[in-house]
């Protein structure tokens, strides 16, 4: 008799970041869903940094909200400091960090989870696959079970054969403490997958209390903190925990190169590729010889806690030579280690081996979410995890399948970069990475998601009506900017103080408001905007919407009317058994890679590294287009 209900919809194996969202997404969709982990301990465990958001990163949490997934509650609910980054660019740039509580995290989406209807847990090692005629029927766990699924999601992060590395030490291991997991690849590798190494790192975590803070530099919350759910119900916080900044120094430089030899990095013994835009310490002296200092951020792990993350000396030198660096840093002379910091080598499967809904092309039922697919960050695994546990559902209950493109959210981008370009370093998302970043803003991830969300089951009637007023509301106010008049003499005293040309006649609002010199606290300042919002009773999200619909109404017009154009080629579908073979006009690379990625549509081929212009001109004419 099995331990287990007799075959569940969809399985879950991990229970990170990707994991803990395809697990609730799926029950959630009124799925059977059986999460497995290593260790029920550390269910959405946060391995490097204890922050969600940042450039970009802030963007995808909100549309994980936005759709119903669970990232930006937890955020909210565990955060001890907020900051909205980029705030002196414009909104397209505007991007959310919350500094989080790292042990009340993980308690809150265990929590949150066990909340969650249809949702099963197991704890235990998972060694492999049951594959049957290129389909998966299921998991075999390190004891011998086996664990029948119409469906699998695999999230497995580091553990795939993690190999942990600490100067000339090495040792295996998913991340510190933990045990690596075996098995998986090779089951994979024997269907016929492709899988790669990658390395990624942490830094130092130190006692708080060794520190000395009044050499460093305060870095605070903002002084009116927003939040990242759109939900009504999360408030912002009320009070903050602040970080520090200080500077590593030539001083400093030197210790470090005195392990350089001894470096698994430099000596030969990592031969994966580690992520670009967040290198180790040693890579960042080695790269960049020039610079005679670097930014650490000295961040609190939570409310109470002593333990302190060392941002920016992401390290894998030996332990001596870390401690030696670290007290030559200015307000660390007394410092004191709870660990060191390691780098860790994984197994990653080329995600061009995926459909846009991240299953497999190989294994029918089969999914890859997070750093499987050769991704970096809490919040592109999330999104990975939300995105491939609402497909699996949705391939179980037979509906259509649930794909984003990219004008639609950074989601999109994310998952069509992978599944088109690939990725050979760990793949990190930027606003640079989204041609349509105007569209994208943090700001209207609702506007852009809840509908779907709400279409698809998961966002909530809360969230549709509410993401409605807010509209209603914020589209209404920008009428009434384009309805009302603003007379010189009320006007010209803020635009002179603000350096704007002085008005001689009565305009509109919206044109005096469109000027880039003004900004929110003048608006307030005319009484007619003054006695509106008080007889609305608006607040401040509907009236930062307003003032972003008005000030960048022509960037945004112009950007949707770009993106339309480029949608007639999304909309151009290539037939799934189409013959690049055939094609004599088109170069070899081209037709090499057609036939490796599949593209979907013209659009998606027109993105593929190496093709052409005239490729996809002669691709055109052959559809008969």
């Amino acid at each position: 008799m099995s331990i287990f209900q007799e075959k569940y919809d969809v399985i879950v194996v991990g229970a990170g970041h990707a994991g803990s969202e395809a697990a609730a997404s799926a029950a959630n969709l009124g799925c059977s869903t059986l999460l497995v982990t290593m260790n029920l301990q550390n269910i959405a465990q946060m391995s490097c940094n204890p922050a969600m958001g940042g450039i970009a990163k802030g963007q995808i949490v909100r549309e994980i909200d936005a759709l119903g997934g669970y990232s930006g509650i937890v955020s909210d609910k565990t955060a001890i400091q907020f900051k909205m980054l980029n705030k002196s660019k414009g909104p397209a740039m505007w991007s959310p960090r919350v500094q989080s509580d790292r042990m009340r995290f993980a308690e809150e989406w265990r929590l949150m989870l066990e909340r969650t209807p249809n949702l099963d847990f197991y704890q235990e090692m998972v060694s492999g696959l049951l594959i049957e005629n290129n389909k998966i029927v299921g998991i075999k766990t390190s004891l011998g079970l086996e664990i029948k699924a119409k469906t699998v999601v695999l999230t497995n992060g580091t553990f795939l054969n993690g190999l942990i590395h600490i100067g000339d030490k090495q040792f295996g291991g998913g991340r510190a403490g933990e045990s690596a997991s075996f098995g998986i690849t090779e089951d994979l590798v024997k269907v016929g997958f492709e899988s790669g190494r990658m390395k990624t790192g942490t830094p130092p975590r130190v006692d708080g209390r060794s520190l000395d803070y009044s050499k460093m530099t305060e870095q605070p919350g903002d002084e009116k903190p927003h939040k990242f759910s759109y939900l009504q119900s999360i408030k912002p916080l009320t009070h903050q925990r602040s970080c520090y900044m200080t500077y590593t120094s030539l001083e400093v430089h030197d210790h470090l190169r005195e392990g350089f030899d001894r470096s698994p990095m430099f000596n030969g013994r990592i031969k994966s590729i580690g992520p670009r835009y967040c290198p180790s310490i040693e890579d960042k002296i080695n790269r960049f010889a020039d610079k005679d200092r670097h930014q650490l951020f000295v961040e609190p792990e939570g409310w109470n806690t002593v333990e302190v993350y060392v941002n920016g000396f992401s390290t894998s030198l030996p332990e001596d030579i870390q401690f030696k660096a670290l007290r030559s840093v200015a307000g660390f002379e007394k410092v004191k280690f709870f660990r060191p910091g390691y780098a860790i080598e994984y197994d990653y499967f080329p995600p061009t081996q995926l459909k846009h809904t991240l299953e497999t092309k190989l294994v029918e039922g089969l999914y890859f979410a997070g750093q499987i697919n050769g991704t970096t960050g809490y919040e592109e695994a999330a999104s990975q995890g939300l995105m491939a546990g609402i497909n699996a559902a949705l391939k179980v209950q037979e509906r259509d399948e649930f794909i984003l493109k990219r004008n639609e959210a950074y989601i999109g981008v994310l998952i069509d970069d992978l599944i088109t370009k690939g990725t050979e370093e760990p793949y990190r998302m930027f606003t640079s990475r989204a041609e349509y970043r105007t569209l994208l803003r943090q700001d209207n991830a609702d506007s852009r998601l809840t509908p779907k969300g709400f279409e698809l089951g998961l966002a909530s009637d809360e969230r549709l009506i509410r993401m409605e007023e807010k509209f209603s509301k914020s589209d209404a106010m920008v009428q009434f900017f384009r309805d009302t008049s603003a007379k010189p003499e009320e006007a010209n005293p803020i635009l002179e103080s603000k350096g704007s040309s002085l008005m001689s006649q009565p305009d509109k609002m919206f044109k005096v408001f469109s000027r880039p010199q003004i900004d929110l606290e003048d608006i307030v300042k005319f009484e007619k905007v003054s006695e509106y919002i008080n007889t609305h009773v608006l607040d401040d999200e509907i009236i930062e919407q307003a003032e972003i619909d008005v000030k960048y109404s022509g960037y945004i017009e112009k950007e949707r009317l770009h993106a339309d154009k480029l949608n007639r080629l999304e909309d151009a579908i290539i037939p799934d058994n189409f013959d690049f073979n055939k094609i004599k006009s088109i170069s070899t690379e081209a037709k090499m890679k057609f036939n490796k990625i599949r593209p979907k549509t013209i659009a998606q081929a027109s993105r593929i590294s190496g093709v052409s212009p005239s490729d996809i001109s002669v691709l055109l004419i052959y559809m008969g287009r």
